[in-house]
């Protein structure tokens, strides 16, 4: 059974350079569909992990802590990709003089 393990901490590191390149790209074009895209990928990953996890036969039962490890990683990443979407969101919606799809978040934007 083939996973693809983000808690490899290579692979860890790896992704966590990749999203912060895609989070400053964004953030430079003011492009928040770039962070959207990763958003989505990341939530790709996350269904593929909860479907490996609840399709586990007995003899792949070993890789449920690891699988577990991952599920909780991917959590992570999609809460930094759906946070910095909203962010980029915002910052395009100032530059365009348009509305952002969600203002709920103002607050914390102002301290950032």
């Amino acid at each position: 059974m083939f996973i693809f393990d983000i808690s490899n901490p290579l692979t860890l590191v790896l992704m966590l350079a990749a999203t912060i390149l895609l989070v400053f790209l964004s953030q430079e074009i003011k492009k928040s569909y770039i962070s959207a895209v990763m958003l989505f990928a990341y939530l790709i990953i996350l269904i593929v992990h909860v479907a490996q996890i609840a399709t586990l036969s007995e003899e792949f039962r070993y890789m449920l802590s690891t699988l577990s490890r991952c599920i909780v990683i991917d959590f992570i990443f999609v809460v930094v990709s759906f946070f910095s979407y909203l962010w980029v969101d915002d910052l395009e919606a100032k530059m365009g003089k348009k509305k952002s799809i969600d203002n709920s978040l103002d607050w914390l934007w102002k301290k950032v």
